[in-house]
């Protein structure tokens, strides 16, 4: 169950990159650069936090990192009169003054008609701007644009320079993309021991992919030697941030008791959880589960998954370059 990101939606915007706003914008001091609270656990560990009123009020005398934030505390719509068209106003303003971040989630509200309609144009447009700068997360979505032939012609191998260029520096959803691109062959000879040593880089940066597909290759013991423990560990980390996959697969073992005791109730609360957002491919072990448990374990169950899902923004908050 290996997986790419291909999900416009989630998959082309991220954290990485963040590092490298002090270095880029110096116009920006530390001293007047505070991260919304919604946001800030993404922010840089000394980053202050401000509230909602005096991010606006910076973002208003033209500092570019706030304009970016308000960018992000519309789409994620933490004001009572925030809009994805007010995203799109803020992101405008920071990116046409050359500020990556901006450049990179303009594109990205381009890309999946968020406060505008969809237009690829526009969006390699303002990639094409951010990766000049040399922000890794503009590689990224290059390459994610080129593998699914989105406003430009499908090119596999094309996809793979774009990847490579953002995992070498050190852009996690990249890294785990160009391992994907080794395990399967594409735009490079398949080779599975390399595709482990970006998966890993990945993983141990936090990035809920390549968490997921390390464990994969730990389950089947492809390119690293075959380990329940490991494989238990790094889906379970995917899972806890969300990724269906990982979730599935989590609940496959703690269903079979690999690298884990036996669990069916937990084994059920995590295929559920997936089954909740839309991932079916568990459905068939959640329904030989639900014959092992009685009435009230699958209601309280379904209870936790029904307030694990209120608690998840319609757009992640990780989805936004800050």
């Amino acid at each position: 169950m290996r997986s790419q990101s291909l999900r416009i939606v989630v998959g082309l915007i991220g954290l990485s990159g963040a590092m490298n706003l002090r270095r880029l914008f110096a116009q920006a001091p530390t001293q007047e650069q505070c991260s919304v609270a919604i946001v800030s656990r993404f922010a840089d560990r000394n980053t202050p936090i401000c509230d909602l009123k005096t991010a606006e009020r910076m973002a208003r005398t033209g500092n570019l990192y706030q304009q970016n934030q308000m960018g992000i505390a519309s789409m994620l719509a933490i004001g009572p009169d925030f809009t994805k068209k007010d995203a799109l106003t803020w992101f405008q303003q920071a990116a046409q003054r050359g500020y990556p971040p901006a450049e990179v989630n303009l594109a990205v509200m381009y890309i999946n008609g968020w406060g505008t309609p969809t237009n690829y144009g526009v969006a390699l447009h303002w990639l094409r701007a951010a990766a000049d700068q040399h922000f890794a997360r503009a590689y990224y979505n290059l390459g994610i644009l080129y593998l699914e032939g989105k406003g430009v012609k499908q090119d596999n191998s094309e996809a793979f320079r774009w990847f490579r260029m953002g995992a070498a520096a050190g852009d996690g959803s990249a890294q785990t993309n160009l391992g994907y691109m080794y395990d399967q062959g594409l735009g490079c000879e398949k080779n599975v021991n390399t595709a482990a040593l970006w998966y890993r880089k990945a993983a141990d940066a936090g990035n809920p992919l390549g968490e997921n597909n390390l464990a994969d290759l730990y389950l089947r013991g492809e390119g690293v030697a075959q380990d329940d423990a490991q494989a238990f560990r790094w889906f379970q980390k995917a899972a806890e941030q969300g990724h269906t996959g990982a979730r599935i697969k989590l609940g496959y073992m703690y269903a079979e008791g690999r690298g884990i005791a036996k669990d069916q109730q937990t084994a059920y609360f995590w295929i559920s959880a997936a089954t909740a957002t839309g991932d079916s491919r568990g459905r068939e072990l959640q329904h030989v589960l639900e014959q092992q448990l009685n009435a009230k374990q699958i209601a309280e169950i379904q209870e936790r998954v029904s307030r694990m899902q209120q608690a998840v923004p319609q757009v992640p908050v990780s989805s936004f370059v800050q």
